[in-house]
């Protein structure tokens, strides 16, 4: 996807890819054959929620209450555009 993901759309972790958490990292990496992306922990809550049944705007919502802030959605869209050029997270509009 070359535009940022439409808010009423369901992101999911992309084919050949798998998010895990890792004891031993202390955080959620996602692993693919050719290796392995550690995640920060911003990335990491994201990309957890991206199971294809919450959409953008509901992914926001959760992680504005999560860490009792607001006006999170410009930086959330941005690393979901910046993850689904990677081929990190795919989606289908609702």
């Amino acid at each position: 996807m070359n535009a940022a993901p439409p808010l009423e759309s369901s992101p999911r972790i992309g084919r050949g890819f798998r998010l895990q958490w890792e004891e031993v990292q202390n955080c959620f990496v996602l692993l693919y054959p050719e290796g392995m992306v550690k995640l920060n922990q911003s990335g990491g809550e994201i990309l957890r929620r991206c199971d294809g049944t919450r959409s953008v705007a509901r992914i926001v919502e959760e992680l504005e209450q999560a860490f009792g802030m607001q006006g999170l959605e410009k930086d959330v869209v941005a690393f979901m555009e910046i993850a689904g050029k990677q081929r990190w997270l795919e989606w289908e509009a609702a």
